[in-house]
């Protein structure tokens, strides 16, 4: 009989597999996925490692529950271990895999039940304990190949190295009202058709938490985005469904708002340390704190709960179009649906273009974490809170202290505080992405999630506003492969914005350089082995922005320069999503010049004179001018 090592920070428990249940161990929420049945017998004996190690400078209380004769039991763990369970993974991960079923079917509706299947490799138990529970969950830079969990398949968005890039494009905001009913049916009808014969894939939405889950917890009303799904389905078109756990209405180019679920600001007016804090106490209601993600702050469950019972419900109510009308999830990580910190919010006023933010890490949950992680380092005087000299909202870096040239985000505490901070940030990500993957694993849909390009400051050493945002990312440190590595470990599609912009394009005493960004970011993707996606981060419709973005949609970036010998060796984007579908896109001018690029984008022909397929584009724009001027004319009425 071959057994099972768990785990934690130098408390290995020894399980024999016989007895193991079917049980997916990413996530809490993933092991609500799982099937107790017929789990396919691990060959061989010997012993096995499921290994649930420590991040670096992570600490704090703890539950790991795993089965073990089909009992839940708790793990022993000790205080210093903080938020390990929520990185348990096995080292050839977990998957979930169809099997054939005597039952009536899946959910009801076909002969295939979906099952999670545990799946963890030899081990040879000779080796010292210190060659497997010695280095941290998130040391991807050394454990990239033991981690590595999935490998990828063609999908319908991928083409090959020499293929085109489909182009999505984003929905209105408010496609669906407060009420939750679709606004300007008529328009989106027109615009729809137009959009498929210019060649467009599909389309954005954002399936709005403060909608759907409005009338209280797990109530859960779909009407309105069923509606939009099918207008969507009957022109052709795909859709990427966006799990937006956030508030609308704080971000540049927001132009409704769209709080979120009542309940839940309710429950944060009684417990304010719900919501992210900056130093001066501010509160910011537009995401839930990641300080309190494993903890039951929301009508007794946790946020991780609270989110992957809303994709699980989407999941089932929209079961039989997945894969074929809806090809890709997005999973809101944060502000504006980005994985970040809301380190430069637009709303009353707090921050303004180019400054450098500010730290959110004063609530009580983040700031028990950061004390306990203090204390772990020998350092209790760390954990009294973030830097005190990290200036404000609007300033620049040379104006402080702790981003100046020279300043102590060099310094010995500087490290220790940034790395934690971007750790929190990068464990709130792993979290909801395993849920993700633990619930649509098996529908045929891709998996995305969303990177903010935060270019300003980004010609300095400290890159101040993205240390803020929680990427520690400065010019002697790859903030991006950690995450590009962390989204490989689930075979996550990295979608990445301000694809469209030029450095010459930005005002000097911001030190811009949002191609140098994107460059980066590829070629952290690259190395990581996953594909990027991306998204033009303003509302752009001139013939400029849109020979950038076919430019840097083919991805053929290299370490030491652009000009590479081999430029079809790497694949382009997967997808490019436009922001956004108005009333300015389908003027006669922007139009036009927007069919063009889609044709060059969609075929590849990114290296041809622009104007060498004119007729054919001028084709599709006639064709699509009835609809066009429909779509316009019936906008905003």
């Amino acid at each position: 009989m071959g057994s099972i090592f768990i785990t934690s920070c130098y408390n290995p428990v020894l399980l024999p597999t016989s007895g193991l249940a079917e049980r997916s161990l990413c996530s809490e929420n993933s092991q609500a996925e799982a099937s107790s049945s017929n789990r396919p017998q691990a060959d061989g004996g010997g012993a096995r490692l499921l290994c649930i190690q420590q991040p670096r400078y992570l600490a704090g209380p703890k539950q790991i529950l795993h089965r073990h004769n089909n009992h839940e039991q708790e793990a022993p763990c000790s205080s210093s271990s903080a938020f390990a369970s929520s990185f348990a993974t096995s080292v050839d991960g977990c998957r979930r895999s169809p099997r054939l079923s005597s039952s009536s079917g899946r959910r009801g509706h076909g002969a295939v039940e979906e099952t999670t299947e545990l799946r963890v490799c030899k081990v040879d138990t000779s080796a010292t304990d210190t060659e497997y529970f010695g280095e941290s969950i998130l040391d991807w830079q050394t454990q990239l190949g033991a981690w590595k969990e999935y490998t990828f398949q063609e999908t319908a968005t991928s083409k090959g190295a020499g293929g085109g890039v489909p182009v999505f494009i984003m929905l209105p905001l408010d496609s669906v009202s407060m009420n939750n009913t679709v606004t300007r049916r008529r328009a989106l009808n027109a615009s729809l058709v137009a959009l498929k014969s210019a060649g467009v894939e599909g389309v954005m939405m954002d399936i709005w938490w403060g909608i759907v889950e409005n009338d209280g917890p797990r109530n859960y009303n779909w009407s309105a985005y069923k509606e939009i799904i099918e207008m969507v389905r009957k022109s052709g078109l795909k859709v990427q469904a966006v799990m937006s756990f956030h508030q609308c209405g704080a971000n540049v180019g927001d132009s409704c708002k769209i709080p979120l679920p009542p309940w839940v600001t309710e429950e944060m007016q009684r417990n304010p340390d719900i919501a992210y804090t900056d130093k001066a106490g501010r509160r910011n209601h537009e995401y839930v704190s990641l300080g309190c993600d494993t903890l039951p702050v929301l009508k007794g469950r946790t946020p991780i709960q609270v989110y992957a019972d809303f994709m699980r419900s989407f999941r089932d109510t929209f079961e039989d179009l997945l894969g074929d009308v809806i090809v890709e999830i997005q999973c809101g990580l944060g502000p504006a649906g980005e994985m970040r910190y809301p380190s430069y919010p637009e709303d009353q006023g707090k921050w303004r273009f180019p400054g450098i933010g500010e730290f959110q890490c004063y609530d009580k949950y983040m700031m028990a974490s950061l004390k306990a992680n203090a204390y772990s380092q020998g350092k209790p005087h760390w954990g009294l809170g973030g830097p005190h000299d990290a200036g404000h909202y609007n300033q620049m870096p040379e104006e402080t202290g702790f981003f100046r040239r020279d300043g102590s985000w060099q310094s010995e505490y500087g490290q220790f505080f940034l790395e934690w901070y971007s750790q929190m940030l990068l464990a709130h990500g792993e979290r909801v992405l395993s849920a993700a993957c633990g619930i649509f694993c098996g529908t045929g849909v891709t998996i995305s999630g969303k990177i903010a390009g935060i270019h300003w400051h980004y010609g300095t050493r400290s890159h101040a506003a993205e240390l803020t945002a929680g990427y520690y990312n400065t010019r002697s440190r790859d903030g991006y492969l950690p995450i590009a590595q962390m989204f490989a470990k689930h075979g996550i599609t990295l979608n990445f914005t301000c694809i469209e912009m030029k450095d010459i394009e930005q005002p000097a005493n911001a030190v811009c350089s949002p191609e140098n960004l994107v460059k980066q970011v590829a070629i952290a993707s690259r190395k990581a082995g996953i594909r990027m996606a991306g998204e033009n981060a303003l509302p752009r419709f001139d013939a400029g922005a849109h020979h950038q973005i076919v430019k840097k949609s083919r991805l053929q970036m290299s370490e030491k320069g652009d000009h590479m010998t081999n430029l079809k060796e790497f694949e382009p984007l997967s997808a490019f999503t436009f922001l956004r579908m108005c009333e300015t896109l389908f003027r006669s001018e922007n139009w036009s010049l927007f069919v063009s690029f889609v044709r060059h984008m969609e075929e590849g022909r990114t290296f041809h004179p622009w104007e060498e397929d004119a007729r054919t584009a001028e084709i599709r724009v006639h064709a699509t001018r009835p609809f066009v001027q429909e779509a316009a004319s019936l906008m905003y009425h």
